[in-house]
């Protein structure tokens, strides 16, 4: 295989994912040889927690889900093409850490590198830097839709669509510091991990959260991000440091990252084989296929239930994306689906970010609409009518039915 190929995240984690259970099936010797989940080695400066979310969540901006928070997308009507700091999602597996900036050191450990290094945030900000438009998406985003639209019970966060949020980040390419670190050329996984508490579930210490990534992606396009929208990274969004890993799932764009390990062994962790997999009755019981790049999605820039007055115009606004480049058409129905009319796209159209869309609507009869938009990408991926139902409520992409009344006044 060609290690380009594992730039995509679909491909690498099924490779990772095949190994794994060949070793697993095999014993644990072969785990070990296999690098399953190596002793953690944790750079911990002084940090104290914080709440679960450090900033102010009001209801007009949020749905908040426990150590989490959800956009709402009418917050974004008005708004330009990234997605305001004060409104950016919030994905916490435990509580955001604060952390002492001074003593914060990113090190670099592993027997894919000549000798451990530390880089200090002066370090990494007198770098070159470089900057990068890209969303950042739960893999749950739109769980909630399973349960509401397709009647499925699921499990986790109840995303509806705002776990998912774009930004203009800048920081340092990941290349750059591993260069810098002495690589070597024998170099095959990473593993970074996140300065946030330890997750546990079920009684069982899990360890701080981390995802592997191929060197092949680290040295492509993968940057260590310090800025978010012009000003030093939140503390909800990974202060001092966090990956963002354009086009793949959220969970790989570590935040407050602490520690990267470099090995010449393939990696793996709970984050990649026990959580972000699909199980469900269409899938075997060891689970399916790893949970990678995002589906086509779209999205309306309206409160669910919002109202309109009849006899007027109206423009509907929305934006579009899909984990696997750019969106290339976009049609919007008011009638439930009976009819369709294309929508206007308009401004930057980013392969890892979104598409925003407007069309017109004049609406005569009261009563309640039924909204609907639906997206095609450059693959040719249209969203269908149903997602495919897994039992952790994963990639759902199927067209959104957004309820609204039309009014006297």
């Amino acid at each position: 295989m060609d290690l380009d190929d594992l730039t995509s995240e679909a491909v690498y984690d099924q490779v990772r994912m095949e190994g794994w259970l060949t070793a697993r099936n095999a014993g644990p010797g072969m785990l070990c040889a296999l690098g399953d989940v190596p002793p953690l080695m944790r750079h911990v400066p002084r940090a104290r927690r914080a709440g679960p979310i450090v900033k102010p969540l009001p209801p007009e901006l949020f749905i908040r889900h426990g150590t989490s928070a959800e956009m709402r997308w009418e917050a974004m009507c008005g708004q330009g093409y990234h997605v305001p700091n004060d409104r950016f999602f919030v994905r916490n597996h435990t509580c955001t850490p604060i952390i002492d900036v001074g003593s914060w050191r990113l090190r670099l450990h592993g027997d894919g590198l000549a000798a451990p290094r530390d880089f200090t945030y002066a370090d990494l900000r007198a770098m070159p830097s470089t900057t990068l438009d890209a969303g950042i998406e739960c893999a749950g985003n739109g769980r909630a839709l399973f349960a509401t639209q397709q009647n499925q019970e699921v499990h986790g966060t109840p995303w509806r669509l705002g776990g998912i949020g774009v930004a203009r980040w800048k920081g340092v390419r990941l290349a750059e510091v591993l260069e810098r670190a002495g690589m070597l050329d024998r170099a095959l996984d990473l593993l970074p991990r996140g300065l946030d508490p330890d997750y546990v579930e079920e009684g069982v210490n899990l360890g701080p959260v981390r995802r592997p990534l191929p060197v092949a992606k680290a040295i492509k396009d993968v940057i260590l991000a310090y800025d978010m929208n012009g000003e030093p990274l939140p503390a909800d969004h990974g202060f001092p440091v966090r990956l963002v890993v354009p086009g793949w799932s959220g969970i790989s764009s570590i935040k407050w990252v602490g520690d990267i390990e470099v090995s010449a062994r393939p990696l793996l962790s709970p984050w990649s084989t026990r959580f972000y997999r699909m199980f469900g009755p269409d899938f075997p019981p060891e689970g399916g296929k790893p949970v990678t790049s995002q589906v086509v999605k779209s999205a309306f820039e309206l409160a669910w239930g919002a109202a309109f007055a009849a006899g007027r115009r109206h423009v509907l606004r929305g934006r579009s994306w899909s984990g696997d480049g750019h969106i290339t058409n976009v049609e919007v129905s008011v009638d439930g689906g009976r009819s369709w009319q294309r929508a206007l796209r308009h401004g930057p159209r980013l392969a890892p970010a979104w598409t925003r869309w407007h069309v017109e609507w004049f609406p005569t009869r009261l009563g309640p609409y039924m909204l609907m938009a639906r997206a095609t990408d450059i693959t040719g991926k249209t969203q269908p009518e149903t997602a495919v139902f897994n039992t952790q409520g994963y990639l759902f992409d199927a067209v959104v039915r957004h309820p609204v009344n039309v009014t006297a006044w």
